[in-house]
């Protein structure tokens, strides 16, 4: 036996890029509010750590933070603040992009020119509502004298009766300088800059990217090291990645991803789209797109990012237009032309990979294919402290519980969500804010905080966008309460569809993989449907109702296509359950179709049968038919391994009955001599449906009794007391009917038997309806239709 202290954990290399290299000079931001480092230009450092670092107080150091930001500060000595921080004030953090907790990069910094000219510009929301000189009144206070260190595209806070934030637009000779007393200070007043235009061009980080964890370093390798350290490539012999294509459903992050790429990397960002490249002029639309090419191969390193890719670089095969042939040949070229060493890659993004040009899937071209897929649990939890991380949020607040709960959400519907929940708690505070005033309150201000209900209240009306084209049902309101009886019949959904999605590792420890498919049969208007809504509802998984008529098509291999892509949608939004009604319509036996263009049902369940056997074990997916006609069905769909659990839906006895009677009269104001229980003895061999009818029809009687006496005595006063009575239902029973014949029940629990039996020592053959019986049942019913 190994001994416990000899096995070392491996360590996935897939992520290792995304892991902090530990270095001395690696420093974390800590605030400076009450300590020494008060203004722009100071960083403060403990002893211990300047004599690590070789620093001296009142030195100058380059700190480096995210997104490649640079900034210059004195550094000075602190003995409060803790070994291995580094503290700053916030004009500091916001130009290094840093928040508190974040790494910043410390290095002694090379000796600094002084300004000969620098050109200040205040930013707009700073200055709103001053007067006077604020070149004198705030500039040449904080600039005399000083010595300060700046460097262009910086921003700082300058404290007088107002504070008001400035921006470093232009230094020389250099970027990075310092201010002295001959230094000429151009103050632009006319012309502040934006402050959306500051915030525009910070553009997203690593930090605004959540759930594409693995993908994110997959694609900094394929991106960073070719950029930032080529001789690594050069050393192995090998050539560089010049192309990665994104694929995954709408809203996962494929340009947040690129955008992010480009931003902390700090390489020249070309965005190319359809519109931009198209012309209608012949040989432009190939023009533009050398343009961009040589545009980025002049500002390397570059990133060429094709947002829906597919547009411009269709199947040449599939694809009518010249225009559309000639672009993509001009791509190829493009990307084959590109030097090996360049430093430039191209990013595609696309939902529909497919339908992309196969020579661009090749290596040399897109060499890498990741696919940005619905994130799971942990992944959402990500997205929404992204989203949320500038939110006044409750105390009761579980962002845990709301990830759990929102099951095939991309990050867009996550953003969605949010915003939902943010203007559900500005509608409770309508009532005292005056829409017609400028200002708001700032007492009303400081109470918008967003609670747990507000996020229950957008997750009620934000739906997964990968199921919006689909017949999803919007929330499934059937409980187990609302089902009378069957109690056999709900343990087995529990067991085949709640146990799997709430304790997968219980399946795990015995390493077998639960079941994926469920049939239900039984006559028709028995609960089938209510059924498997019940069971979605319990375990939280989104559901996809399909009647089977609504996926097969008069065009030739569209309904193969439709069940290709449902499939795949659930996948996207695993935890899922698919209901196929009336599954005979599309799943009846291979050979006995008699529709036309070569036998469409058989291609139908030969896809169908495909997709049930590719359900990863980890993507739970759930299948659930229906079907009032299991004879027909095709063998191959019920073996284990599909739809291997075969539940038989039956009649309901007498305390279903009640509870269905219940059900459908639990708004309706009734007579307290109505005697339901035994309504419900008298409606032996009556279907839910039917009970639901003989409901329907003693309201209907009941209106009927109301039209006549508001005539007389008016609509108010008739409807005041009105009920259903005892003669509304006899009447009603009088029309009543069973839609389900003996003989349809008797074919029943044969089928039943068939499949419900087990292996015994003497294999007795499948039990087969007895002749007499059935010709005394049918008999029976010829009669009755006769009279």
């Amino acid at each position: 036996m190994a001994s416990a202290g000899g096995s070392k954990s491996k360590m996935d290399y897939s992520t290792a890029i995304l892991e902090r290299k530990k270095a001395p000079n690696r420093l974390m931001a800590d605030d400076a509010e009450g300590g020494v480092a008060v203004d722009n230009s100071t960083a403060a450092l403990s002893e211990a750590t300047m004599a690590e670092l070789n620093i001296f107080s009142g030195s100058l150091v380059t700190l480096r933070g995210k997104r490649r930001r640079e900034t210059v500060c004195y550094a000075h000595k602190d003995e409060s603040c803790p070994h291995g921080c580094l503290r700053l004030s916030r004009g500091v953090r916001c130009n290094l992009r840093v928040r508190l907790g974040d790494i910043v990069t410390v290095n002694p910094c090379p000796d600094i020119k002084n300004a000969k000219k620098v050109q200040i510009r205040p930013l707009d929301d700073s200055v709103k509502g001053i007067s006077g000189d604020l070149f004198e009144s705030y500039l040449k206070p904080y600039f005399k004298d000083a010595m300060r260190p700046v460097k262009k595209g910086d921003r700082f806070l300058v404290r007088g009766q107002h504070a008001v934030e400035f921006k470093v637009e232009e230094t020389e000779p250099e970027e990075c300088v310092v201010v002295a007393n001959d230094t000429e200070v151009y103050y632009d007043s006319g012309n502040p800059v934006k402050r959306e235009d500051e915030e525009h061009l910070d553009g997203p980080g690593y930090e605004d990217v959540g759930g594409v964890r693995k993908q994110l370093a997959q694609i900094r390798e394929l991106v960073e090291l070719p950029l930032r350290h080529p001789k690594l490539f050069q050393t192995l012999g090998v050539k560089p990645p010049k192309g990665i294509l994104l694929y995954g459903p709408p809203g996962t992050g494929k340009t947040l991803l690129a955008r992010a790429i480009a931003a902390e990397s700090g390489a020249h960002f070309i965005v190319v789209n359809g519109p931009k490249i198209m012309s209608g002029m012949a040989g432009e639309s190939e023009e533009n797109l050398r343009k961009v090419f040589a545009e980025a191969d002049a500002k390397a390193p570059s990133i060429i990012f094709m947002d829906e890719i597919d547009s411009i670089a269709p199947n040449r095969d599939m694809t009518h237009g010249e225009v559309e042939r000639r672009i993509v040949s001009q791509l190829l070229t493009l990307m084959d032309g590109l030097r090996p060493r360049a430093q430039v890659i191209v990013i595609g993004a696309t939902n529909r990979p497919n339908s992309l040009d196969p020579a661009l899937r090749r290596f040399g071209r897109f060499d890498r294919e990741l696919d940005i897929g619905v994130p799971d649990e942990l992944g959402r939890l990500e997205i929404l402290r992204i989203h949320t991380k500038d939110m006044p949020l409750a105390d009761d607040v579980d962002l845990e519980r709301v990830g759990k709960d929102t099951h095939g959400f991309v990050g867009a519907d996550l953003a969605s969500l949010c915003s939902e929940a943010a203007m559900q708690c500005i509608r409770e505070k309508l009532d005292i804010i005056d829409i017609e005033n400028d200002t708001i309150d700032v007492e009303i201000l400081n109470s918008l905080t967003v609670c747990m209900d507000h996020l229950k209240f957008a997750m009620e009306i934000t739906k997964p966008s990968a199921l919006r084209e689909t017949g999803i049902v919007e929330v499934p309101k059937v409980s187990w309460d609302d089902i009378g009886g069957l109690d056999d019949v709900k343990r087995e959904l529990q067991e085949t569809v709640q146990y799997p999605v709430e304790h997968p590792e219980m399946f795990e420890i015995f390493g077998m993989s639960p079941s994926r498919g469920v049939l239900f049969y039984g006559p028709p208007g028995c609960g089938k449907t209510m059924m498997a809504k019940a069971i979605a509802k319990e375990c939280k998984a989104n559901f996809i109702s399909i009647k089977g008529p609504e996926l097969l098509t008069m065009w030739f291999g569209e309904s193969e296509s439709n069940i290709r892509n449902l499939f795949d949608k659930a996948r996207q939004s695993a935890p899922c359950i698919l209901f196929f009604d009336e599954l005979d319509s599309i799943a009846v036996k291979r050979g006995n179709s008699v529709g036309g263009a070569g036998g469409t049902s058989d291609r139908v369940l030969n896809q169908l049968l495909t997709e049930m056997d590719g359900i990863n074990a980890k993507k739970t997916v759930f299948v659930i038919g229906a079907t009032n006609r299991p004879d027909i069905i095709d063998p191959a769909l019920l073996r284990p391994g599909r739809l291997d659990q075969l539940i038989y839906i039956p009649l309901p006895d007498a305390s279903s009955r009640l509870e269905i009677f219940r059900a459908n009269l639990r708004k309706a104001p009734m007579s307290r001599h109505v005697d339901l229980p035994a309504m419900a003895e008298s409606t032996a061999g009556f279907s839910g449906a039917d009970i639901k009818e003989i409901c329907q029809r003693a309201c209907k009687l009941a209106v009927r009794e109301l039209v006549q006496k508001s005539t007389l005595v008016g609509k108010a006063l008739a409807m005041k007391g009105a009920e259903l009575s005892v003669d509304h239902f006899k009447s009603a029973m009088k029309h009543a009917r069973k839609s389900v014949s003996d003989l349809d029940v008797i074919k029943y629990d044969f089928f039943r038997q068939k499949f419900s039996g087990g292996i015994s020592e003497e294999e007795a053959p499948a039990p087969e309806p007895p002749v007499g019986q059935l010709k005394s049942v049918a008999d029976q019913y010829v009669g009755s239709v006769a009279d």
